[in-house]
């Protein structure tokens, strides 16, 4: 079984900055894209920031010039450091995957349960 499991949330105060972290364990074949979305209360979950296997990053304009997605292929791991947050980066931070589990099917999405990020003065 495949999970993707977070780590790093927490509350911070405005200008401040944190690192969410999220591995991918179980059985599978590979790993497509992996990305970080949020969720803020009240609304709907939205991307922050993808990265495919080959490193190419892609940010929602709010993150830009903040945010820095990264991974690690070799430990199956995705990285979202965050710089100057605000208190609109407030919600719950998802991980997400693009999982192959083997060689004969497609890849599919999975999602980590979520990390709270609270930005509060």
């Amino acid at each position: 079984q495949v999970q993707l499991v977070e780590s790093g949330g927490g509350l911070v105060q405005p200008g401040g900055s944190l690192r969410l972290s999220c591995a991918a364990s179980g059985s599978f074949f590979s790993i497509n894209a992996m990305g970080w979305y949020r969720q803020a209360p009240g609304k709907q979950r939205e991307l922050v920031a993808s990265i495919t296997g080959s490193g190419s990053a892609n940010y929602a304009d709010s993150a830009k010039g903040r945010f820095t997605i990264s991974r690690d292929n070799a430990k199956n791991t995705v990285d979202l450091q965050m710089n100057s947050l605000k208190p609109e980066d407030t919600g719950v931070y998802f991980c997400h995957g693009e999982i192959r589990r083997t060689l004969s099917i497609k890849a599919t999405d999975y999602w980590g349960e979520g990390t709270l990020v609270t930005v509060s003065s």
